[in-house]
């Protein structure tokens, strides 16, 4: 049997629950604008009926009010902390260094002060690489203020690559650190508004072709995705970048993980963390399709072959075969059948050991350099 024939049968195998949640979940983020929370919909809502909405006058990060409130509750994060007050009982915050927390709307409170209301070009400086926790908070400032325009779509741009590098950073973390489901809704939430943004307002958007790529390549397989990129103008659709990741695309809806694995290496390190999501899921297509399509006692097959198609080193390729069933004998030869391809127990395949196909592309760059400007 060759392997075009083995693809296709895999692909009737394929499994359909898992994918089809998480296509159902992309689908559903990707109507429109996205969903929001029900605390922005109530902040939404209290700016229901108002001819004007509220502008932020505080020049920093964070509130004089709320930076002094959580100094005396002992709530400074260590970043907010002013050098030298580290060890003393409650420590001084840093004006330069707080960044504002997300609070919940309450009955009562009013959450369109100015004076805690940071405008645009602050809320712009505020977006930066340890402020994960407080993104939520940019967001509800800019809900509440109605940002828009140039302001709104830089800030969106950072907050959407900051998420997709947490996504594949802190992939594998425990929950109490990292929740991937929550880092999941925000990318997906902030860059709806930002996609939203380039349909509706003026430009010029220098990045635009950068993050319409990296919306398809992170949702890829998602038929809403693909068919926002075809309704593109075609100046942006023939755009490298675009071009690369329909490409990509279009090769892992054919179940074609060789060749979905060999363009992933003409991406960048940002494209590449976007991808890094769906790479277990090629690894383990491959591993299936050569278990049918090499089925043979008799067949060998070079680790070494094997591990340059998956973009790994030869120790890593070899625990991902065995993990799946695959025979790996002494001389580094693969022995590969239908009968003994087998799904590894959930965690014993960490997230890291895909690592390596993304972090190599990172060499000098640093978050801030990421973030900012793509890479």
């Amino acid at each position: 049997m060759n392997l075009r024939k083995a693809n296709r049968r895999v692909s009737e195998k394929r499994d359909a629950a898992g994918r089809g949640e998480q296509r159902r979940r992309t689908d559903e983020q990707w109507r429109g604008r996205a969903q929001v929370g029900d605390e922005e919909r109530d902040e939404k809502h209290q700016q229901h009926g108002k001819d004007t909405a509220p502008r932020g006058t505080c020049q920093t990060m964070c509130p004089a009010r709320e930076l002094r409130d959580r100094q005396l509750q002992n709530l400074l994060h260590h970043f907010e902390v002013l050098a030298g007050t580290e060890r003393v009982r409650k420590p001084k915050g840093d004006p330069l260094r707080a960044v504002k927390e997300y609070s919940r709307p309450a009955a009562g409170k009013d959450s369109t002060n100015p004076s805690d209301l940071r405008p645009p070009a602050v809320l712009l400086r505020t977006v930066y690489s340890f402020v994960f926790d407080r993104l939520r908070s940019v967001k509800q400032d800019m809900i509440i203020q109605r940002v828009s325009g140039l302001n709104c779509v830089a800030i969106l741009e950072r907050s959407v690559r900051f998420l997709t590098y947490a996504s594949y950073r802190l992939c594998g973390e425990p929950l109490r650190l990292y929740d991937p489901r929550i880092n999941d809704t925000h990318l997906q939430e902030n860059l709806s508004w930002l996609l939203d943004c380039y349909a509706t307002g003026a430009g010029p958007h220098p990045n635009q072709e950068e993050m319409q790529a990296l919306g398809l390549l992170y949702n890829l397989g998602s038929a809403r995705a693909a068919q926002h990129i075809m309704e593109l103008p075609e100046r942006l659709r023939s755009s490298p970048a675009v071009s690369l990741a329909l490409s990509i695309n279009r090769a892992f809806l054919e179940r074609n993980p060789v060749r979905v694995l060999r363009l992933a290496r003409r991406l960048n390190f940002i494209q590449s963390c976007a991808l890094h999501r769906h790479l277990a899921t090629c690894a383990r297509d491959l591993l299936l399709i050569y278990s049918h399509g090499h089925s043979s006692r008799n067949c060998r097959f070079p680790l070494d072959r094997l591990a340059r198609l998956l973009s790994l080193d030869a120790a890593p390729a070899a625990r991902l075969c065995q993990a799946y069933g695959v025979a790996v004998h002494q001389d580094d030869q693969l022995v590969f059948t239908k009968a003994a391809f087998t799904e590894p127990e959930p965690g014993k395949l960490p997230c890291k050991l895909y690592h390596s196909v993304v972090a190599e592309k990172q060499r000098d760059f640093s978050v801030g350099n990421i973030i900012h400007d793509g890479a």
